[in-house]
Protein backbone atom coordinates (compact mmCIF):
# COMPACT_ATOMS: atom_id res chain seq x y z
CA UNK A 1 0.00 0.00 0.00
CA UNK A 2 1.59 3.73 -0.84
CA UNK A 3 0.40 6.90 0.37
CA UNK A 4 -0.11 10.33 -2.00
CA UNK A 5 -0.20 13.99 -1.30
CA UNK A 6 -3.79 15.78 -1.94
CA UNK A 7 -1.22 18.51 -3.88
CA UNK A 8 0.90 16.04 -5.64
CA UNK A 9 -0.35 12.92 -6.95
CA UNK A 10 3.29 12.11 -8.65
CA UNK A 11 4.36 11.40 -4.42
CA UNK A 12 4.69 7.92 -3.30
CA UNK A 13 5.37 7.32 0.60
CA UNK A 14 5.22 4.06 2.34
CA UNK A 15 2.58 3.80 5.16
CA UNK A 16 5.41 4.28 8.11
CA UNK A 17 6.80 7.11 6.17
CA UNK A 18 3.11 8.87 6.24
CA UNK A 19 2.75 8.39 10.25
CA UNK A 20 6.01 9.31 10.40
CA UNK A 21 6.01 12.66 8.30
CA UNK A 22 2.39 13.89 9.55
CA UNK A 23 2.02 16.24 6.77
CA UNK A 24 3.65 15.89 3.39
CA UNK A 25 6.57 17.68 2.36
CA UNK A 26 4.28 19.96 -0.56
CA UNK A 27 1.71 20.74 2.73
CA UNK A 28 -0.92 18.48 1.09
CA UNK A 29 -2.07 15.31 3.50
CA UNK A 30 -1.81 11.82 3.05
CA UNK A 31 -4.22 9.50 1.16
CA UNK A 32 -3.84 5.98 0.36
CA UNK A 33 -3.50 5.58 -3.72
CA UNK A 34 -6.61 3.53 -4.16
CA UNK A 35 -8.66 2.10 -1.34
CA UNK A 36 -8.72 -1.33 -0.64
CA UNK A 37 -11.73 -3.74 -0.11
CA UNK A 38 -13.82 -5.34 2.61
CA UNK A 39 -16.37 -7.98 1.96
CA UNK A 40 -19.08 -6.75 4.62
CA UNK A 41 -19.63 -11.01 5.62
CA UNK A 42 -15.95 -10.71 6.31
CA UNK A 43 -16.69 -8.63 10.00
CA UNK A 44 -19.28 -10.96 10.72
CA UNK A 45 -18.98 -12.06 14.31
CA UNK A 46 -15.55 -10.45 15.00
CA UNK A 47 -14.66 -8.87 18.36
CA UNK A 48 -13.33 -5.30 18.06
CA UNK A 49 -9.41 -5.87 18.12
CA UNK A 50 -9.97 -8.32 15.45
CA UNK A 51 -12.34 -5.94 13.24
CA UNK A 52 -9.19 -3.87 13.66
CA UNK A 53 -7.07 -6.00 12.54
CA UNK A 54 -8.96 -6.98 9.10
CA UNK A 55 -9.60 -3.62 8.49
CA UNK A 56 -5.83 -1.90 9.33
CA UNK A 57 -4.00 -4.49 7.57
CA UNK A 58 -5.70 -3.40 4.49
CA UNK A 59 -3.45 -0.47 4.68
CA UNK A 60 -0.14 -1.71 7.26
CA UNK A 61 0.35 -5.15 5.58
CA UNK A 62 4.27 -4.66 6.29
CA UNK A 63 3.87 -3.78 9.90
CA UNK A 64 5.06 -6.89 11.77
CA UNK A 65 3.07 -7.85 14.58
CA UNK A 66 0.03 -5.78 13.95
CA UNK A 67 -2.51 -7.93 16.05
CA UNK A 68 -0.10 -7.30 19.22
CA UNK A 69 0.18 -3.46 18.40
CA UNK A 70 -3.92 -3.70 18.43
CA UNK A 71 -4.24 -5.62 21.56
CA UNK A 72 -1.64 -3.81 23.16
CA UNK A 73 -3.72 -0.16 22.73
CA UNK A 74 -7.34 -1.79 23.27
CA UNK A 75 -6.10 -4.22 25.81
CA UNK A 76 -6.91 -2.29 29.42
CA UNK A 77 -9.48 0.67 27.90
CA UNK A 78 -11.71 -0.80 24.56
CA UNK A 79 -13.25 2.92 24.15
CA UNK A 80 -16.05 2.20 21.92
CA UNK A 81 -19.39 0.31 22.95
CA UNK A 82 -22.98 0.14 21.09
CA UNK A 83 -26.32 1.83 22.63
CA UNK A 84 -29.74 1.24 21.64
CA UNK A 85 -31.47 4.32 21.58
CA UNK A 86 -34.68 3.46 19.63
CA UNK A 87 -35.92 0.88 17.14
CA UNK A 88 -34.41 2.52 14.40
CA UNK A 89 -31.39 4.72 16.30
CA UNK A 90 -28.22 3.12 17.86
CA UNK A 91 -25.69 5.40 19.54
CA UNK A 92 -22.39 4.91 18.60
CA UNK A 93 -20.62 5.52 22.36
CA UNK A 94 -16.89 6.91 21.55
CA UNK A 95 -16.17 8.16 24.86
CA UNK A 96 -14.99 4.68 27.10
CA UNK A 97 -11.09 5.57 26.57
CA UNK A 98 -8.63 7.10 28.28
CA UNK A 99 -10.31 11.04 27.80
CA UNK A 100 -13.44 10.24 27.59
CA UNK A 101 -13.43 11.26 24.00
CA UNK A 102 -13.63 9.76 20.57
CA UNK A 103 -9.84 10.66 20.14
CA UNK A 104 -9.19 7.87 22.51
CA UNK A 105 -9.75 5.03 19.36
CA UNK A 106 -6.94 6.20 17.32
CA UNK A 107 -4.82 7.97 20.19
CA UNK A 108 -4.58 5.02 22.39
CA UNK A 109 -3.12 3.25 18.74
CA UNK A 110 -1.04 5.96 17.32
CA UNK A 111 1.93 5.93 20.28
CA UNK A 112 2.17 2.08 19.14
CA UNK A 113 1.82 2.88 15.27
CA UNK A 114 4.27 5.25 15.56
CA UNK A 115 7.05 3.37 17.69
CA UNK A 116 6.05 0.29 14.80
CA UNK A 117 7.15 3.40 11.97
CA UNK A 118 10.17 4.40 13.28
CA UNK A 119 11.35 1.37 13.47
CA UNK A 120 10.52 0.70 9.90
CA UNK A 121 11.84 3.87 8.42
CA UNK A 122 14.43 3.54 10.71
CA UNK A 123 14.53 6.54 12.20
CA UNK A 124 16.28 6.96 15.56
CA UNK A 125 15.45 11.08 16.57
CA UNK A 126 12.91 12.03 18.91
CA UNK A 127 9.49 12.52 17.28
CA UNK A 128 8.31 16.39 17.99
CA UNK A 129 4.60 16.15 17.98
CA UNK A 130 3.32 19.29 17.30
CA UNK A 131 -1.31 19.42 17.74
CA UNK A 132 -3.38 22.09 17.65
CA UNK A 133 -6.60 20.83 19.59
CA UNK A 134 -10.47 22.27 19.88
CA UNK A 135 -10.31 20.40 23.37
CA UNK A 136 -10.31 16.93 22.98
CA UNK A 137 -7.21 15.73 20.90
CA UNK A 138 -4.98 17.59 23.25
CA UNK A 139 -5.89 15.83 26.14
CA UNK A 140 -6.35 12.57 24.48
CA UNK A 141 -2.23 12.93 22.67
CA UNK A 142 -1.11 13.65 26.00
CA UNK A 143 -2.56 10.79 27.98
CA UNK A 144 -1.82 8.42 25.04
CA UNK A 145 1.78 9.33 24.21
CA UNK A 146 2.42 9.42 27.95
CA UNK A 147 6.15 8.70 28.89
CA UNK A 148 5.87 6.94 25.23
CA UNK A 149 10.04 6.59 24.61
CA UNK A 150 11.25 8.36 21.72
CA UNK A 151 8.32 11.17 21.60
CA UNK A 152 7.41 14.80 23.07
CA UNK A 153 4.00 16.02 22.60
CA UNK A 154 3.35 19.67 22.34
CA UNK A 155 0.07 20.49 22.75
CA UNK A 156 -1.80 24.22 21.87
CA UNK A 157 -5.28 24.45 22.70
CA UNK A 158 -7.12 27.91 22.53
CA UNK A 159 -7.53 29.61 26.18
CA UNK A 160 -10.99 30.73 25.60
CA UNK A 161 -13.73 28.38 24.51
CA UNK A 162 -12.79 24.68 25.83
CA UNK A 163 -14.72 23.31 28.57
CA UNK A 164 -13.63 23.40 32.15
CA UNK A 165 -13.05 19.30 32.02
CA UNK A 166 -11.09 19.80 28.76
CA UNK A 167 -8.90 22.14 30.36
CA UNK A 168 -7.95 20.07 33.19
CA UNK A 169 -7.13 17.07 31.29
CA UNK A 170 -4.64 19.00 29.65
CA UNK A 171 -3.26 21.29 32.39
CA UNK A 172 -3.29 18.35 35.03
CA UNK A 173 -1.01 16.02 32.64
CA UNK A 174 2.43 15.03 34.61
CA UNK A 175 4.55 12.68 32.48
CA UNK A 176 7.86 14.93 31.28
CA UNK A 177 7.37 14.76 27.57
CA UNK A 178 4.10 16.22 27.13
CA UNK A 179 3.55 19.38 27.27
CA UNK A 180 0.12 21.82 26.95
CA UNK A 181 0.06 25.61 25.68
CA UNK A 182 -2.75 27.77 26.29
CA UNK A 183 -2.67 30.13 22.80
CA UNK A 184 -4.77 33.62 23.04
CA UNK A 185 -6.76 32.72 19.51
CA UNK A 186 -8.84 29.76 18.06
CA UNK A 187 -8.82 26.47 16.92
CA UNK A 188 -8.31 27.78 13.33
CA UNK A 189 -5.51 30.62 14.57
CA UNK A 190 -3.27 27.47 15.76
CA UNK A 191 -3.84 24.69 13.48
CA UNK A 192 -2.53 27.60 10.62
CA UNK A 193 0.21 28.30 12.76
CA UNK A 194 1.07 24.47 13.14
CA UNK A 195 0.70 23.50 9.77
CA UNK A 196 3.27 26.48 8.74
CA UNK A 197 5.75 25.12 11.67
CA UNK A 198 5.62 21.74 9.69
CA UNK A 199 6.40 23.10 6.75
CA UNK A 200 9.02 25.43 8.26
CA UNK A 201 12.48 23.65 7.01
CA UNK A 202 14.73 26.39 8.34
CA UNK A 203 12.66 25.98 11.66
CA UNK A 204 13.01 22.59 11.83
CA UNK A 205 16.68 22.38 10.94
CA UNK A 206 17.81 23.78 14.02
CA UNK A 207 16.62 20.76 15.71
CA UNK A 208 17.44 18.18 13.33
CA UNK A 209 20.54 16.46 15.04
CA UNK A 210 18.38 15.11 17.69
CA UNK A 211 14.89 15.49 16.82
CA UNK A 212 12.04 16.06 13.92
CA UNK A 213 8.68 17.47 13.78
CA UNK A 214 5.18 15.29 13.35
CA UNK A 215 1.56 15.43 14.23
CA UNK A 216 -1.27 14.10 15.77
CA UNK A 217 -4.27 15.79 14.54
CA UNK A 218 -5.97 14.36 11.94
CA UNK A 219 -3.54 15.20 9.07
CA UNK A 220 -1.85 12.68 10.87
CA UNK A 221 -3.21 9.54 8.56
CA UNK A 222 -2.19 7.61 11.42
CA UNK A 223 -4.95 9.31 13.14
CA UNK A 224 -7.70 8.73 10.78
CA UNK A 225 -7.17 4.62 10.30
CA UNK A 226 -8.10 3.43 13.60
CA UNK A 227 -11.46 5.52 13.22
CA UNK A 228 -12.35 3.71 10.00
CA UNK A 229 -12.22 0.51 11.85
CA UNK A 230 -15.61 1.70 14.48
CA UNK A 231 -17.99 1.55 11.10
CA UNK A 232 -17.59 -1.52 10.03
CA UNK A 233 -17.46 -3.14 13.92
CA UNK A 234 -20.98 -0.62 14.56
CA UNK A 235 -22.31 -2.33 11.45
CA UNK A 236 -21.32 -5.80 12.07
CA UNK A 237 -22.99 -5.67 15.77
CA UNK A 238 -26.15 -4.30 14.11
CA UNK A 239 -26.68 -7.10 12.15
CA UNK A 240 -25.78 -9.42 14.91
CA UNK A 241 -28.52 -8.01 16.97
CA UNK A 242 -31.17 -8.16 14.40
CA UNK A 243 -31.54 -4.36 13.78
CA UNK A 244 -30.29 -4.83 10.16
CA UNK A 245 -30.05 -7.42 7.54
CA UNK A 246 -26.47 -7.83 5.76
CA UNK A 247 -26.46 -5.66 2.79
CA UNK A 248 -28.88 -2.91 4.43
CA UNK A 249 -27.56 0.34 4.24
CA UNK A 250 -27.01 2.65 7.42
CA UNK A 251 -26.81 6.23 8.06
CA UNK A 252 -24.22 7.58 10.52
CA UNK A 253 -24.94 11.10 11.69
CA UNK A 254 -21.45 12.77 13.14
CA UNK A 255 -20.57 15.83 14.72
CA UNK A 256 -17.81 17.63 12.80
CA UNK A 257 -15.49 20.20 13.29
CA UNK A 258 -12.43 19.03 11.44
CA UNK A 259 -13.94 16.58 9.07
CA UNK A 260 -11.57 13.81 10.39
CA UNK A 261 -14.38 11.53 11.73
CA UNK A 262 -17.13 11.33 9.22
CA UNK A 263 -14.25 11.22 6.69
CA UNK A 264 -13.30 8.09 7.94
CA UNK A 265 -17.07 6.81 7.53
CA UNK A 266 -16.69 8.04 3.68
CA UNK A 267 -13.14 5.84 3.85
CA UNK A 268 -15.02 2.63 5.06
CA UNK A 269 -18.16 3.23 2.13
CA UNK A 270 -15.14 3.14 -0.37
CA UNK A 271 -13.77 0.30 0.82
CA UNK A 272 -17.25 -1.61 0.57
CA UNK A 273 -19.58 -0.69 3.71
CA UNK A 274 -22.98 -0.15 3.00
CA UNK A 275 -23.86 3.57 3.74
CA UNK A 276 -26.40 5.38 2.82
CA UNK A 277 -25.93 9.01 3.76
CA UNK A 278 -23.22 10.38 6.13
CA UNK A 279 -24.56 13.44 7.87
CA UNK A 280 -22.03 16.06 8.78
CA UNK A 281 -23.92 17.72 11.75
CA UNK A 282 -22.32 21.22 12.88
CA UNK A 283 -22.78 23.68 15.27
CA UNK A 284 -23.40 27.74 14.70
CA UNK A 285 -19.82 27.95 12.79
CA UNK A 286 -21.45 26.09 10.07
CA UNK A 287 -18.43 26.43 7.49
CA UNK A 288 -19.08 22.79 6.32
CA UNK A 289 -23.37 22.92 6.52
CA UNK A 290 -22.61 25.76 4.34
CA UNK A 291 -20.47 23.70 1.31
CA UNK A 292 -22.37 20.50 1.66
CA UNK A 293 -25.10 22.56 0.76
CA UNK A 294 -24.58 25.43 -2.03
CA UNK A 295 -20.69 24.17 -2.82
CA UNK A 296 -19.01 27.29 -1.67
CA UNK A 297 -16.47 26.98 1.15
CA UNK A 298 -16.01 30.99 2.88
CA UNK A 299 -14.35 30.91 5.87
CA UNK A 300 -14.15 34.51 5.90
CA UNK A 301 -17.18 34.63 8.91
CA UNK A 302 -17.96 35.43 12.43
CA UNK A 303 -16.22 32.62 14.52
CA UNK A 304 -18.72 31.68 17.37
CA UNK A 305 -17.39 30.28 20.33
CA UNK A 306 -20.63 27.60 21.25
CA UNK A 307 -21.33 25.11 24.02
CA UNK A 308 -19.53 22.20 21.45
CA UNK A 309 -16.53 23.78 21.42
CA UNK A 310 -14.60 21.01 19.65
CA UNK A 311 -16.84 21.54 16.35
CA UNK A 312 -15.30 25.38 16.64
CA UNK A 313 -13.97 25.15 13.74
CA UNK A 314 -13.89 27.54 10.61
CA UNK A 315 -11.22 25.42 8.44
CA UNK A 316 -11.54 21.83 8.42
CA UNK A 317 -8.44 20.33 7.39
CA UNK A 318 -10.04 16.82 6.55
CA UNK A 319 -12.04 18.50 3.72
CA UNK A 320 -9.16 18.70 1.13
CA UNK A 321 -8.86 14.77 1.51
CA UNK A 322 -12.42 14.48 0.09
CA UNK A 323 -12.06 17.03 -2.47
CA UNK A 324 -8.59 15.01 -3.73
CA UNK A 325 -10.62 11.89 -4.02
CA UNK A 326 -13.51 13.13 -5.59
CA UNK A 327 -11.19 15.65 -8.06
CA UNK A 328 -8.15 14.96 -7.58
CA UNK A 329 -4.57 16.66 -6.95
CA UNK A 330 -4.98 19.38 -9.26
CA UNK A 331 -8.25 20.71 -7.40
CA UNK A 332 -7.29 20.22 -3.96
CA UNK A 333 -4.12 21.95 -4.79
CA UNK A 334 -6.08 24.63 -6.49
CA UNK A 335 -8.92 24.88 -3.72
CA UNK A 336 -6.74 25.14 -0.80
CA UNK A 337 -4.27 27.90 -2.49
CA UNK A 338 -7.48 29.72 -3.25
CA UNK A 339 -8.56 29.48 0.33
CA UNK A 340 -5.48 30.61 1.68
CA UNK A 341 -5.50 33.90 -0.76
CA UNK A 342 -9.26 34.89 -0.62
CA UNK A 343 -10.73 32.79 2.34
CA UNK A 344 -13.18 30.82 -0.27
CA UNK A 345 -13.73 28.66 -2.68
CA UNK A 346 -16.48 27.11 -5.41
CA UNK A 347 -16.48 23.72 -6.01
CA UNK A 348 -17.23 22.33 -9.53
CA UNK A 349 -20.92 21.23 -10.08
CA UNK A 350 -19.95 17.73 -10.76
CA UNK A 351 -17.66 16.95 -7.61
CA UNK A 352 -20.40 18.76 -5.85
CA UNK A 353 -23.00 16.60 -7.25
CA UNK A 354 -20.66 13.91 -6.37
CA UNK A 355 -20.80 15.07 -2.53
CA UNK A 356 -24.03 15.19 -2.14
CA UNK A 357 -24.76 11.57 -2.97
CA UNK A 358 -23.01 10.56 -0.15
CA UNK A 359 -23.12 13.04 1.97
CA UNK A 360 -26.04 15.31 3.88
CA UNK A 361 -26.48 17.77 6.55
CA UNK A 362 -27.81 20.16 9.35
CA UNK A 363 -26.48 22.55 11.52
CA UNK A 364 -27.63 23.56 15.07
CA UNK A 365 -27.17 26.36 16.99
CA UNK A 366 -26.79 26.71 21.38
CA UNK A 367 -30.40 26.41 21.94
CA UNK A 368 -31.22 23.70 20.09
CA UNK A 369 -28.52 21.77 20.78
CA UNK A 370 -29.60 21.67 24.75
CA UNK A 371 -33.23 21.04 23.80
CA UNK A 372 -32.15 18.09 21.91
CA UNK A 373 -30.13 17.13 25.49
CA UNK A 374 -33.32 17.79 27.59
CA UNK A 375 -35.57 16.15 24.91
CA UNK A 376 -33.51 12.66 24.63
CA UNK A 377 -32.83 12.71 28.45
CA UNK A 378 -36.68 13.01 28.93
CA UNK A 379 -37.86 10.70 26.00
CA UNK A 380 -35.15 8.32 26.15
CA UNK A 381 -33.73 8.62 29.09
CA UNK A 382 -30.17 8.18 27.61
CA UNK A 383 -27.41 11.45 27.97
CA UNK A 384 -25.93 13.30 25.21
CA UNK A 385 -23.09 16.00 25.69
CA UNK A 386 -23.21 18.60 23.21
CA UNK A 387 -21.43 17.19 20.53
CA UNK A 388 -23.33 14.19 20.40
CA UNK A 389 -26.97 16.08 20.83
CA UNK A 390 -26.17 17.99 17.74
CA UNK A 391 -25.67 14.94 15.62
CA UNK A 392 -29.19 13.45 16.94
CA UNK A 393 -30.60 16.41 16.08
CA UNK A 394 -29.41 16.69 12.46
CA UNK A 395 -30.66 12.98 12.02
CA UNK A 396 -34.00 14.34 13.24
CA UNK A 397 -34.07 17.31 10.86
CA UNK A 398 -33.20 15.13 7.88
CA UNK A 399 -35.38 11.89 8.93
CA UNK A 400 -33.64 9.58 6.85
CA UNK A 401 -35.20 6.22 5.44
CA UNK A 402 -33.30 3.27 7.21
CA UNK A 403 -31.52 2.77 10.35
CA UNK A 404 -29.15 5.42 11.72
CA UNK A 405 -26.25 5.29 13.80
CA UNK A 406 -25.39 8.23 15.75
CA UNK A 407 -21.76 8.96 16.87
CA UNK A 408 -21.87 9.87 20.60
CA UNK A 409 -18.29 11.85 20.67
CA UNK A 410 -17.59 12.49 24.44
CA UNK A 411 -19.01 11.77 27.29
CA UNK A 412 -21.54 13.82 28.87
CA UNK A 413 -19.42 14.47 31.82
CA UNK A 414 -17.02 16.45 30.02
CA UNK A 415 -19.46 19.21 29.40
CA UNK A 416 -21.43 18.90 32.61
CA UNK A 417 -22.41 23.09 32.35
CA UNK A 418 -24.16 22.71 29.39
CA UNK A 419 -25.50 19.08 30.29
CA UNK A 420 -26.69 19.69 33.76
CA UNK A 421 -28.03 23.42 32.20
CA UNK A 422 -30.62 21.90 29.59
CA UNK A 423 -31.52 18.88 32.20
CA UNK A 424 -32.32 20.89 35.08
CA UNK A 425 -30.09 17.54 36.97
CA UNK A 426 -27.12 17.32 38.49
CA UNK A 427 -25.02 14.87 37.23
CA UNK A 428 -24.65 12.08 39.91
CA UNK A 429 -21.04 11.20 40.67
CA UNK A 430 -21.46 7.56 40.11
CA UNK A 431 -21.75 8.01 36.79
CA UNK A 432 -18.59 9.99 36.02
CA UNK A 433 -15.89 8.07 33.61
CA UNK A 434 -12.54 6.92 35.55
CA UNK A 435 -10.92 9.38 32.95
CA UNK A 436 -12.31 12.68 34.49
CA UNK A 437 -12.47 11.55 38.30
CA UNK A 438 -10.51 13.47 40.61
CA UNK A 439 -9.22 15.96 38.45
CA UNK A 440 -10.28 18.95 40.09
CA UNK A 441 -7.79 17.44 42.99
CA UNK A 442 -4.96 17.24 40.91
CA UNK A 443 -2.38 19.91 40.59
CA UNK A 444 -2.26 22.58 37.59
CA UNK A 445 1.15 21.20 35.98
CA UNK A 446 0.81 22.72 32.58
CA UNK A 447 0.80 26.88 32.77
CA UNK A 448 2.37 27.79 29.66
CA UNK A 449 0.37 30.91 27.44
CA UNK A 450 1.34 32.18 24.30
CA UNK A 451 0.22 34.46 21.46
CA UNK A 452 -0.11 32.88 18.33
CA UNK A 453 3.36 34.39 17.06
CA UNK A 454 5.03 32.89 19.92
CA UNK A 455 4.29 29.42 18.87
CA UNK A 456 8.11 29.08 17.49
CA UNK A 457 9.90 30.81 20.60
CA UNK A 458 7.79 28.07 22.94
CA UNK A 459 8.89 25.15 20.96
CA UNK A 460 12.27 26.14 21.16
CA UNK A 461 11.83 26.98 24.92
CA UNK A 462 10.22 23.41 25.09
CA UNK A 463 12.91 21.57 23.34
CA UNK A 464 15.90 23.68 24.71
Amino acid sequence: MKFTSTRNDKIRVSAAQAIVKGLAEDGGLYVPCQFPTVNTDEILGLDYEKTALLILSKYLPEYEDLAGLIHAAYQATLPVKLSALTENQTVLELFHGKSAAFKDVALQLLPYLLTASLKQVKEERKAVILTATSGDTGSAAMSGFSNVAQTEVIVFYPEVGISPMQRLQMTTQSAPNVHAVAVRGNFDDAQRAVKGILQDHDFAAQFSARSFFSSANSINFGRLLPQIVYYFWAYSQLVSADKIKIGEKVNFSVPTGNFGDILAGYYAKQMGLPVGKLICATNKNSVLYDVLTNGTYDRKRDFYVTNSPSMDILVSSNFERLIYHLGGSALAKATQEELATSGKYTLPQAVFEDLRETFATEKCDDQETEMAIANVAKKENYLLDPHSAIAYEASQKLDLSGHTVILATASPYKFAKTVEQATGEKLSLTGQPKALSGLTERPITQTRIADITQLKATIEDILC
